[in-house]
């Protein structure tokens, strides 16, 4: 017997505000029954897939994230930090290399880190993963 993942919860301090900008992220939707102000809300990642399960909680993020998201963009990943940063990302830290290889971390509005890969077609180009 196994278990199987059935959400990503990710704490935060307004819900739907960051299930909301996900949802941008991903292009995936809301939940249907998700509205302003809930203290829950999600992002559904796929029709059989996990979720991303937003939980309203009193405190602020005080500390890195000890697990986070890993986006492989459509687009190139150069062209993806650039659409992220202008929906509202913050840039935290730049660990691509002069080979086009590796990855840049980003945060949402709230902090969360996440890390911004390799496109496929990135990879195709040449260079090492990430």
């Amino acid at each position: 017997m196994v278990s199987v993942v059935q959400n990503i919860a990710i704490d935060c301090a307004d819900a739907y505000g960051l299930a909301k900008w996900w949802s941008g992220v991903t292009g995936r939707p809301l939940h249907a029954e998700d509205f302003p102000g809930d203290p829950e809300a999600q992002v559904l990642l796929s029709e059989d897939g996990p979720v991303l399960h937003f939980n309203q909680v009193p405190e602020g993020k005080t500390g890195k994230n000890r697990i986070h998201l890993c986006l492989r963009p459509e687009t190139s990943r150069d062209q993806e930090v650039e659409r992220l940063l202008a929906l509202g990302a913050g840039f935290v830290a730049d660990r691509r290399n002069p080979d086009g290889s590796g990855w840049a971390v980003l945060a949402d509005p709230e902090g969360n880190e996440f890390c911004v890969l390799r496109s496929t077609s990135d990879r195709a180009a040449g260079g090492h993963s990430g």
